[in-house]
This record gives structure tokens, sequence and C-alpha cells, in this order.
């Protein structure tokens, strides 16, 4: 056959059907920013501009503890370009905010409580001119001798009118007097974590012709940050506006209000645009961090390593300021027995104040503390009775029915035995001598200083569980709005993509629906009603619960004229792929068809059950709902130079349904990386209370080449049955679960105790080798 009569049949074929693209619940539908994130064309807060933009700065106090005895702005405001300078005179409003509780002040007026507080706060023409005239503003201090020890906080003089003790929690379970034939006690000590976000913080405040201001900031509560900010400018709420710009990385509450208030104060001072953008040491001593924390353990078990009972003291480091400490000793005095079946508990726990940084809401807050130290304790109770550490793990591990500590029933999927025995028997990676051919990494990296001869192989577990949504008789609620128009379908909702994939989500939802291929996700402002904050999960539950409902109800309308027609009901019609077809065949359209000439919207509503406040005896139902994981981590210890290498960890966990199978492994590999930063390298260092080296290169963060092989080897998919889509939270728990399996397979390794986090190189030195 000649060359043109061949080519002539290949013309003549029907081209191949291209595939469908990805979309609605279960596929791996990529981000609709991922594309402009990726080419570094998105646009977070740090790059917006406005004609006639001032820039603003903000003088912080160099002291951890101190007595204001003066403030002069004189030489500030006579700088050429300063066009305002304001301290806490100049608040019309309230002068307190706080996550948790208002106790935090915009600016501090008599006493410095922790190092970096606001004092001043400058709008000039340049940014540089602002940060000159910051340092220009004179203060007088009086230096105090800071409390920097909480245990010292319950009988120092009171740092704060409200008092050091913020809260206290008695646990009381079962019978005070029973005790095991086994006994094993333990101290630990965890460390403070800063966040880090990718981004530092920054914003842009705009004034109104009203009188009032719009800040465009990369919030992750911007109704309640826009409350907190109308009450301290003085302005109704319907005054302030928030719009959500990009958020360059959230592991807690993304933007502290302490950055978002002077903005807006000096914005309406000025009459101009006002533009922050924090520099890495601005950012660390500006915003809250993860509550280092002191525990004290005793767990008793009888000679087969059944557990009896547990006792435990918590005391958390709340810093300066309460913030969102009450909540976090909720979750570590909730979860101070893990996830274990314990008849009798007694567990002490207290938050307070220091002149440390403030602590507050990190990703994991109050669980991970805990998980650290009783899985440090199973490793000793497994030792004493001459246990493998998986197996009285098994023995004593959570299942649905069974009661918590703080006397809840767990009704929710709890496959805590099913978790550890998939990542038990998972094959272990090879050793060096397996795979010769394979260059071996030494504890230290590549070009690591260590001897292979003084490496020793570690194995450890850690099981970990995390509440979902709020706590304790919070109202989680939110609000959705889905519109339909020429085929296109468009959500409104308030609730901030923070990296965990809502946007996604919400166009899944409506995909999955209405049958529609085209979905997109409106910006975030206040102006919509309100979603909550972007934490514990509660977007994929609460907000993908209410998009999901008002999808139902639009779905509802655009059935509805067609089995009137046909004398159906429309649960008998079905929308597949973009077509709507009845049970019997009679019926067969496609959704453009039936949606051709109507514009179809819906709002709706989406609240979990109520829980309940802790009481006196720490009892109640206080959780929604529970997650679970299980990880195997492997390491390698060079034991004469104390390093570390984390060889692999073997995750599997308890999600209840995937929604997006690409999204969920993410989520899941990005919080064991930052529980392998908490278990070897994070901890902000504050002697007497100020911050050493705050910079990321004097706070350690892990890296690419820190991160271990990551095996997600089971995700257990028993739905939720309270749940939207049955679907729960992924990021928190392998954060919680990781630190403490690293520290299990280190002490596995060495036969040290490691009861610190992160784990020091003298703690896993061995001597006598």
């Amino acid at each position: 056959m000649s060359n043109e009569a061949a080519t002539a049949t290949t013309a003549a074929e029907p081209a191949p059907e291209a595939e469908p693209l990805p979309h609605g619940i279960g596929s791996a539908l990529t981000h609709a920013d991922a594309r402009a994130k990726t080419e570094g064309t998105f646009p977070y807060a740090a790059d917006l501009w406005a004609e006639g933009l001032l820039w603003a700065a903000v003088l912080r106090s160099p002291h951890a503890h101190a007595r204001i005895v003066s403030i002069d702005t004189t030489h500030a405001r006579e700088m050429p370009g300063v066009r305002a300078v304001i301290t806490h005179e100049d608040v019309p409003g309230t002068p307190r905010h706080g996550r948790g509780t208002p106790d935090r002040p915009v600016f501090a007026s008599e006493v410095v409580r922790h190092h970096g507080e606001p004092i001043a706060a400058v709008a000039a023409d340049h940014p540089d001119t602002a940060r000159m005239a910051a340092a220009a503003v004179i203060v007088e201090y009086e230096v105090l001798d800071p409390v920097t020890d909480p245990e010292q906080a319950f009988e120092a003089e009171p740092l704060h009118p409200d008092g050091n003790l913020i809260r206290h929690i008695p646990l009381h379970h079962g019978d005070p007097s029973a005790v095991g034939e086994v006994v094993v006690e333990g101290q630990y000590r965890i460390g403070r974590q800063d966040p880090a976000p990718i981004g530092a913080e920054a914003g842009l405040a705009v004034p109104r012709p009203d009188g009032g201001v719009e800040l465009y900031l990369g919030s992750t509560d911007p109704h309640a940050d826009r409350n907190t900010a109308a009450a301290c400018y003085g302005l109704s709420p319907d005054r302030v506006k928030i719009v959500v710009t990009g958020v360059p990385g959230a592991t807690a509450d993304r933007e502290d209000q302490g950055f978002q208030l002077p903005l807006g104060l000096l914005a309406l001072r000025t009459g101009c645009p006002v533009k922050l953008t924090a520099t890495r040491e601005e950012s660390f001593l500006g915003h809250t961090h993860r509550h280092p924390t002191l525990l004290r353990y005793r767990h008793h078990a009888d000679a087969e390593g059944r557990l009896v009972k547990v006792e435990a003291q918590i005391l958390l480091d709340a810093g300066a300021y309460a913030d969102t400490s009450a909540d976090a000793l909720a979750a570590a005095v909730s979860f101070a027995c893990g996830p274990y079946v314990v008849p009798n508990a007694f567990i002490e726990g207290w938050a307070v104040r220091t002149n440390n940084p403030p602590s507050g809401h990190v990703r994991g807050e109050g669980a991970l503390q805990v998980c650290a130290a009783y899985e440090a304790q199973m490793d000793k109770l497994a030792k004493k009775v001459g246990l493998d550490p998986a197996e009285l793990r098994l023995r004593n591990a959570l299942a649905t029915g069974d009661v918590l500590p703080i006397g809840q029933t767990v009704t929710c999927p709890a496959p805590v035995a099913e978790l550890l025995q998939a990542v038990r028997d998972f094959p272990l990676p090879a050793l060096p001598k397996d795979t010769p051919e394979e260059d071996w990494l030494l504890p230290g990296g590549p070009e690591g200083a260590g001897e292979p001869d003084a490496v020793r192989r570690g194995v450890g577990y850690g099981l970990g569980m995390v509440h979902m949504l709020g706590a304790e008789g919070a109202d989680e609620v939110s609000t959705a709005t889905v519109k339909v128009h020429d085929g296109v379908a468009t959500v409104l909702c308030a609730a901030v993509e923070t990296g965990q994939g809502f946007t996604t989500l919400a166009r899944q939802i409506v995909q999955e629906t209405l049958g529609i291929e085209e979905v997109h996700v409106a910006p975030v402002d206040t102006d919509q009603p309100p979603a909550g904050a972007g934490c514990r999960g509660r977007h994929t539950w609460v907000s993908g619960g209410a998009v999901e409902r008002a999808a139902k109800m639009v779905r509802t309308q655009l059935l509805q004229p067609l089995a009137h027609k046909f004398g159906m009901s429309t649960e008998l019609l079905q929308i597949t792929d973009g077509k709507i077809t009845s049970y019997d065949g009679v019926l067969s359209t496609t959704v453009t068809e039936a949606m051709e000439g109507k514009e179809l919207w819906a709002t709706a509503q989406c609240r979990p059950h109520p829980t309940e406040p802790l009481d006196a005896s720490g009892q109640g139902d206080a959780f929604v709902g529970l997650a679970f994981c299980a990880i195997r981590a492997v390491v390698d210890v060079d034991i004469e130079l104390g390093s570390v290498r984390v060889v692999e960890l073997a995750v599997a966990q308890d999600v209840g349904r995937v929604l997006n199978p690409a999204q969920l492994a993410a989520r899941i590999e990005a919080g064991v990386t930052q529980g392998v930063g908490i278990a070897l390298t994070e901890n902000l260092r504050t002697p007497r209370g100020l911050v050493r080296h705050p910079d990321l290169t004097g706070y350690a963060l892990p890296t690419a080449l820190d991160a271990p092989d990551i095996r997600i080897v089971k995700l257990v998919e028993e739905r939720d049955v309270v749940a939207p889509f049955g679907a729960k939270s992924v990021s928190a728990v392998p954060v919680v679960t990781a630190p403490a399996a690293i520290a299990s397979a280190v002490r596995a390794a060495t036969g040290r105790p490691v009861n610190r986090l992160p784990i020091r190189p003298q703690a896993a030195v061995v001597t006598g080798q």
C-alpha cells in the first residue's frame, strides 16, 4: 500500500474520544488555583497595592516583662514622610482582643508582658521610613523579673488582672483506690513549636467613604476578625469589611489579630490605604505558638498489660495571654489516656500565664503533647510486663462503644486495632546490608560525620486521636449558597481555603449533586454569611455539609418540573454524568437542556449536633467526632553522636470516606512531615522569655532532605453517619501521632527513655558501647 493510501485511510478513521475529566466526590480533582500558585501569579496580601499607599511598621517590646514609664512619639512624628504614629491612647474602641479570651491589648499601655508585644505603630510613605520612625519612638521601661517557669506561676505575683491561672480541669473517672500489679511512671516535656507559615503575615487596610474600613488579609476566620476589629475601631460591624486574600500556609490561626488591628487604625487615622508586610522576625514575635507542656504520668496495669488506672498532671504554658489555652487544655485532659480503654482515670490539668510568648491554636493542640507522653508510658509498660509494644497496645485499643475518661461514649467509628495491625504487618524497609549497591544515608545527612558501626535501627509505634470541630458547646454553623445560570454553578461560602482543599471539595459536591462540570467558588469576604474558622476539619464537615444541602435544594428545583410532567416524584429521577434519567427509562435528557433559560439558587445551613462543657469533674459529651491514626516509625540512630534519621513512617488512618484521593494523601504526608519537625528539630528557645534567633536559620524546620519515606498503608473508610459524606478530618491526627512514633523508635534503638520533644542529641547517645 502506498504512503498516500495509508495516510488517507488513517485520516478517515474516527478520532478517539477524549478521556472525561475527573469530577465529583471521590475523584482526584485538582485545585482551581493550582496553576496560578505554581507559576507565582496567585495574589497574596503581600502582593496587593492601592493608590496613595502608605506603609506600616510596629514597635515591639525588647523585654519579656517591664513596666512602661513613658512613651515619647515626638521624634517619630517629626520625621519626613511619617503620616501617623499611634499608641494605646489612639484606640477608640475596645482595647483588648484574643481568639478565645479577649485579654490581649492592641498596644501595651502600663505593662509589657512578653517579648515582642506591640507598643506603637507608624504609617509612612516608604517602608524604610516607617521602620526608622518606629525605632525612633522612645519608650522608658522599668525592667521586671520575668516569670518563665509555668510551675512558678502558681505562686508568683499576678501578671495580668485576670490572674495567672487560666483554667484548671480536674478529671475524675472511676475508682480512685484502684491499683495495678504493674506501675510505671514518667515525666515529659514538650517544647514550643512555631507555626512557621510559608509567607509571613501581611495585610492592606483601605478607608471607606462612609468612615469605615476594608481589610485585605489572609484571615482564616474573617467574621470573628471583623467583629474584633469593629469593636477595636469603635465602629459597627457593617462598617468594617474583611476580604480574604490568598493564605500562604496555615497550620494554625493564620492571621494573628495583633497584625490586623493596627492596620485599620492607621488607615482610619490617615485616610489612606496602609500596608503591612511583616519580617520573619516580626512573624515569630507576633503570632502564637504551640503550648510548651510539662506532663507527669503514672500508669497502672495488670500482669497481662491491661490498663487499670492512669494518673496524670498536665501543665500548659499559655505565655502572656490566654488565647485558646482553655480549649487546648480541654483536649489535653480529655485525651490524656489516648485511644485506649482505661476504666479509672484521674487527670489534673492547668493552663497558666507566664511572661513567655503567647501560645494558641496550632494543629493538634493539646492532643499532641499528651500523645507523646502516654505513648512513652505504653513503651515503658510493654518493657516491664515483657510484651511486644504493638501487642500491648492492641490489648488496650479503644473501639466504638467504649467510654472515654470524660464519660462520653465513642459512637463514631474507632478502628484503632485495625489501624495498628495494618502498620505492624506492613513489611519493614530493607537494612543497608541488604541493599549494598545503594548509598546508605547516615544520620546527619549524605555527608554525615558518623560511622556506620555506630548506627542502630529502631522500630516504634504511635497511636493518636484528635477531636473534630469545636468542643464543649461551641456553636458550629456554616451557611452556603449555590447558584446555577447558563449551565455554570457558583458557590458562595465564607469558608476560607487555607490549603485544606475546601474550594475543590465544594466544586466536587456540586458536580456530584447537579451533574454540572463547570463550578466556580466565589472569593470570601464578610458580606457573605459566616462560616467559622478554618481548623479541625470543620469546613469539610460543616461548610461542605452546607454546600451539599444547598446543592440538593437546587437539584429539587431542577427536577420538580420534570417529575411533575411525567407524573413521578423527584426521588425516581437521578443525575449521572450530566444526564437526567428516570428509573424506568421513560425520561432521558441532559442537565444542560433542563437548565435552559433558568436561573436557580438556594441557601442552606449545616449545624452539627450540640456538645456540652466539661463539668467540675471533667465529665461531659464534649466532642462532636473523633479521628484516629496509627504510625510505625523506623529510625536510624548514631548512638555516638546522637543524630537521628527517620527512615520510614508507615501510616494507617481512619478517614471516614475518601473525598479526593490526591488531596487526602497530600494532607497526610504534610502532617507527618510536620510531626518530624516537632520530634527532631523544631524548638523556639526563649531564655528568660526572650525569643532567641527569631528566624528560619535559628529555628530549624525539616526540609525535603529530612522528609522520610511516608507509606500510607491503609485508609479505613468506615463512614461516620453523623458527618456529611461520612468523612473525617485528616491533617491534624498524623501531626499528633508522628512525634510519638519517632520517639518510640528512638527508644527502641537506644534503650534511652527519650522524655523530651524535640529529641536532643544527648538523649540518643549511648555510652559504654
